[in-house]
């Protein structure tokens, strides 16, 4: 298993990335996308790429967070999606979003934080019983 990042969402990204800066973090990579209407900035410490700060900005709310929306998730990669997803099930863990591609699955902890994971490499071939799972409640 490996740490990739953390998510928070922001209001205002220049805001939010100048303040990260005065940190020391930098921009590492971004990702707009025009149909979905958000945009993922990635921050990490120089020499320490690897953990990252995932701002999320969703482009059409603009009232800003409060009340834990700005908390978004933890991310694992990990080497089997499904077995790690059977794991968590047997031990009585719910999958909220099921792997269905093979490639990304979310789960909540006892303290109801989400945590995503995903698949290291490419998405596994879609497999039953997750092909076909629905998601429940909210991740």
């Amino acid at each position: 298993m490996k740490y990739l990042h953390t998510m928070i969402r922001v209001s205002d990204p220049a805001k939010t990335i100048a303040f990260f800066e005065l940190l020391g973090l930098k921009e590492v990579r971004r990702m707009d996308s025009e149909k979905g209407r958000f945009s993922l900035i990635f921050l990490a410490a120089p020499g320490d790429e690897a953990a990252q700060v995932e701002l999320t900005h969703n482009w059409d709310e603009t009232g800003g967070y409060d009340g834990g929306r700005n908390f978004g998730h933890l991310a694992y990669q990990v080497e089997d999606i499904y077995g790690t997803c059977q794991r968590l099930m047997d031990g009585g863990v719910t999958i909220n979003r099921p792997p269905r591609d093979g490639h990304m699955a979310f789960v909540r902890t006892p303290d109801n934080i989400s945590i995503e994971l995903l698949q290291q490499g490419g998405a596994l071939p879609p497999q039953e019983p997750w092909a076909s799972m629905p998601n429940i409640g909210a991740w």
